[in-house]
């Protein structure tokens, strides 16, 4: 947060670029400290000002945070080591749209790391207005309506949460997350804190873009510069889910009779139809980045999926999911920025015979495809083994669940296929010019996240670990 403002005094070209990439990997090796911290201690926490909660201001650090910290830092850094975007705001913009990134990645590193409920709201709005400006700042102008949508849509869930925060503090008269969880146990009138979590939770679904408050996404994902695209897709929403589960299960189901119950009757449904209809709409695009859009809506689905089992399982395999889809899904967006320095319209027709001269770029995406559908030996197979496990011990109900994940698996074959298909076994069309291989740091950034995902394929043991001591504290008061 404080150096975005001293990259605004930053005007020679490609040094503000520089910078925030600095700052970003430095803020990656401090998630990735502060892992090794939770992973031998638990957790981490300071007191800023040395004002002790719940009246001052606390950052903590869980197992659940440090696994997003890890997913926002690394795909940030990731992001801008790959390369900058072209700007219409041209040369002179480039400090401007370096800074608005670094707010965003201290909006999103501050959501996971706020101990209080309102700390959280102002840094989601950090994160949201500067999202907004990342966004519209590439040359398509088609991103300007699909930035309006996402203001709409994301000033209306800030507000709703806003408005649910609002009813637990007059409540309870603190905004310590800790110290709400143990107030609202001796609130006699739960009507107020009724209301709040159907707020809270609508505000956040809206975020998370869940089905069917998923609207603002694919237009978001599909216009906006490729390299935000890589960064806002493999976190942005799962910093959303993020403080929905938080809120949720040690907030509301702690305290709320048969909240649980309700939690998985409402969004058990919404998280199936949302893997299926989502995976259906991206069989059926051209463009490719639209596809992956719809993708990722499919695949947060899967997440949802394993939180509204509410059990050990179900939560370790949602969570985890999150780590995994990020590794997955930013490394097919690193691949379509490859892809889009060669082509200009992202169109399965547009790449067709593009794997003879970029086959590089396609055995990222191959791969990277491979991680998306789960086949063993990639990041995305753990998840979907856990979740396949989780779905199972819920009796007769599991094993149409297990169906679904089989299904969409299959679904999210045919649509990767699709783009192999097109750019493999068809015939480059007559009179487009010969591409070559993408910018070597592009393609160093894609492959980087490809070992990524083989190496949490083959060797799991921090995410699983990570997401498992989360799953068993958010679990750990449930009646």
């Amino acid at each position: 947060m404080l150096t975005a403002p001293l990259v605004l005094l930053l005007h020679v070209q490609g040094l503000p670029r520089v910078a925030a990439a600095a700052t970003s990997l430095m803020a990656f090796a401090i998630a990735v400290s502060l892992t090794g911290i939770v992973l031998t201690e638990g957790s981490a926490s300071y007191a800023m000002g040395s004002w002790p909660a719940p009246h001052g201001i606390e950052l903590r650090v869980s197992a659940f945070s440090a696994l997003l910290l890890l997913i926002v830092t690394g795909a940030s850094s990731l992001a801008l080591i790959a390369g900058g975007d072209r700007l219409h705001m041209g040369p002179e913009g480039e400090p401007l749209f370096y800074a608005a990134w670094l707010l965003a990645l201290a909006g999103m590193s501050g959501i996971v790391v706020a101990g209080d409920a309102f700390n959280i709201f102002v840094f989601m709005e950090i994160a949201s207005l500067a999202s907004y400006v990342l966004i519209a700042g590439g040359l398509d102008r088609r991103a300007l309506p699909a930035v309006f949508k996402y203001l709409v849509m994301g000033t209306a869930g800030a507000t709703f949460y806003l408005i649910g925060v609002g009813l637990i503090y007059m409540m309870t008269g603190t905004l310590d997350l800790a110290d709400m969880e143990a107030r609202i146990r001796d609130v006699g009138e739960l009507r107020p804190i009724l209301v709040a979590a159907g707020f809270i939770t609508v505000g956040l679904a809206l975020k998370a873009a869940l089905f069917p408050l998923h609207v603002w996404l694919p237009n978001t994902y599909t216009y906006a510069p490729h390299l935000v695209t890589v960064f806002l897709a493999a976190c942005s929403t799962k910093v959303a889910l993020y403080v929905l589960l938080r809120f949720d299960f040690l907030v509301f189901q702690q305290n709320l009779t048969e909240h649980a119950f309700q939690f998985s009757v409402f969004l058990m449904p919404l998280a199936v139809i949302a893997i299926l209809v989502a995976s259906g709409v991206a069989i059926a695009e051209r463009n490719v980045k639209r596809m992956l859009a719809y993708s990722s809506i499919a695949q947060i689905g899967y997440v949802l999926l394993g939180a509204s089992l509410v059990s050990v399982m179900g939560l370790t395999a949602g969570i985890v999911h999150m780590f995994n889809h990020a590794l997955a899904k930013g490394a097919l967006f690193l691949a379509v920025a490859c892809l889009a320095t060669r082509v200009d319209m992202l169109r399965l027709d547009n790449i067709r015979g593009i794997a003879k001269h970029m086959p590089l770029t396609m055995m990222a995406f191959v791969v990277a495809g491979l991680s998306l559908i789960g086949v063993p030996g990639t990041a995305g197979f753990i998840s979907k083994w856990y979740l396949i496990g989780a779905a199972l011990e819920e009796g007769a109900m599991g094993g149409f669940l297990v169906a679904v994940i089989l299904v969409s698996s299959l679904m999210a074959v045919i649509y990767i296929w699709r783009v192999v298909e097109a750019a493999y076994f068809s015939e480059t069309p007559e009179g487009q010019p010969q591409a070559s291989e993408a910018p070597w740091a592009l393609l160093a950034a894609a492959w980087t996240t490809i070992l990524a995902n083989i190496y949490f394929g083959i060797s799991s043991e921090i995410p699983v670990s990570l997401s498992l001591q989360a799953a068993e504290t958010l679990l750990e008061h449930l009646p």
